[in-house]
């Protein structure tokens, strides 16, 4: 019997299996810390895995009717009584008019989709909002374009893929790209490749995503700095000194979506034609073939032969287009990131150093790195003991050893904990 498993069901899957395996290394803790759940129940689901297999982990609401579906007698009366009376109402006041004299209360959704099921309703487009012609910008680099498409690229035969496009307004040439999903990281990657083949551009015209843009106010720590929120990206444009430009709607950005149009009709074939099914294979494609086509048949002249990039010498694109965060040194020169402790060297202890900020830049390789007012530290990673050599460790060792392992979680006192009797204002000894 086939199992349709989310995501996430297929990651329990995973280490769960890996777990009950006999001589395995991990314990319960660890996979705990993996799932992000707690040991207790880890011990469930591995109890549950095998006695079921690997149906016990596909969520037992699967294939069930939902509670809050309305029975089937009602839609049918009331399908009914709209074909008799509301022929010709709309959702809206039809599902008024049905609390109003027949006493049944549905909201204008459900009552729409009943409606467009039956025949009584036909989904109508709404009228377009006036837009108003912009001309394209006059020089090279002057403003880019960038989206993301999600789309079949692959027609089903590879894995998922979206494909981000940065595209000139004056020239329409463009720069793509085939990633797994739509992220920050995936962003960086194509904005450094563009910058490191063409320099930097005075602007970058997208929509509001939360990776280009922060949805939220600002925290009172940012008030008090006087200075704005800013995303990991915002932050990379920033030092490069590049503007982001955001777009009210996708019309606003037309010339890049009217290229996923062309991409979702002729790149789609191309790849059939080449049977490409992976990313990689996507990916020297556009770089060998799709990309020239469209940068020598669909771009165009500039109004303007000066070209508005920017040198980028001078700027470490890799460290730029990373992930920051700030780490503060404790007295013993560590650090801690990503439940991880981090070793500062000797080589490296600077005077000031502790109790300082910190960077930690985790960039797109991969590799992690420390910066301390322009300076890279050199560090190394503590290892936490394997769980069978830490059962050896005295028993000094072992506390260190789990907090090191796990992560840190409070506790809150119970309701009849002593302390919480404690009268206030009263000494240790009145309360004796």
């Amino acid at each position: 019997m086939r199992l349709l498993m989310s995501t996430r069901e297929r990651d329990r899957l995973k280490v769960v299996s890996m777990l009950s395996k006999s001589g395995t290394q991990m314990t319960q803790a660890e996979a705990a810390s993996l799932l992000g759940c707690s040991s207790r129940h880890i011990r469930r689901l591995l109890a549950r895995y095998r006695k079921e297999g690997d149906s016990a982990l596909v969520h037992r609401a699967r294939g069930r009717t939902s509670n809050r579906r309305l029975p089937d007698e009602l839609r049918e009366r009331t399908v009914a009584i709209i074909s008799e009376h509301y022929e010709d109402f709309g959702p809206t006041f039809a599902a008024e008019k049905l609390a109003e004299h027949h006493g049944i209360n549905i909201s204008r959704e459900t009552l729409r989709k009943w409606m467009v099921e039956a025949g009584l309703w036909r989904p109508r487009a709404r009228k377009a909002h006036h837009r108003q012609f912009r001309e394209r910008k006059a020089f090279f680099g002057e403003m880019v374009q960038i989206d993301t498409s999600e789309h079949d690229w692959f027609e089903g035969r590879g894995e998922p893929a979206v494909l981000i496009t940065l595209i000139d307004d004056a020239t329409s040439r463009v720069h793509m790209g085939f990633y797994p999903t739509d992220s920050t990281e995936t962003n960086m990657s194509i904005m450094r490749d563009y910058i490191a083949r063409y320099g930097r551009p005075m602007s970058f015209y997208g929509d509001k995503a939360s990776h280009f843009r922060v949805n939220r106010h600002s925290t009172i720590e940012e008030q008090l700095e006087a200075r704005e929120p800013a995303t990991q990206i915002g932050r990379a444009l920033e030092e490069l000194d590049i503007t982001y430009i955001t777009a009210h709607s996708p019309q606003a950005k037309g010339r890049v979506e009217r290229s996923f149009n062309t991409a979702q009709d002729r790149l789609v074939k191309e790849l059939r034609l080449h049977n490409i099914c992976t990313i990689e294979a996507a990916n020297d494609f556009l770089e060998e073939h799709y990309m020239e086509y469209c940068n020598t048949r669909l771009a165009v002249a500039p109004l303007r032969e000066e070209d508005a990039h920017r040198s980028a010498e001078g700027f470490d694109l890799d460290a730029i287009f990373s992930h920051q965060e700030t780490r503060v040194v404790t007295n013993d020169y560590t650090i801690r990131f990503q439940c991880r402790r981090y070793q500062i060297l000797e080589a490296s202890a600077l005077p000031g150093l502790v109790k300082s900020r910190v960077l930690v830049e985790q960039r797109l390789d991969g590799s992690m790195h420390l910066r301390y007012k322009g300076t890279y530290l050199q560090f190394r990673a503590i290892e936490t003991p394997d769980p069978a050599a830490a059962a050896a460790l005295p028993l000094a060792l072992r506390a260190r050893y789990r907090a090191a392992a796990e992560p840190n979680h409070s506790v809150t006192p119970a309701p009849d904990h002593p302390w919480r009797n404690r009268k206030k204002g009263a000494s240790r000894s009145q309360q004796r």
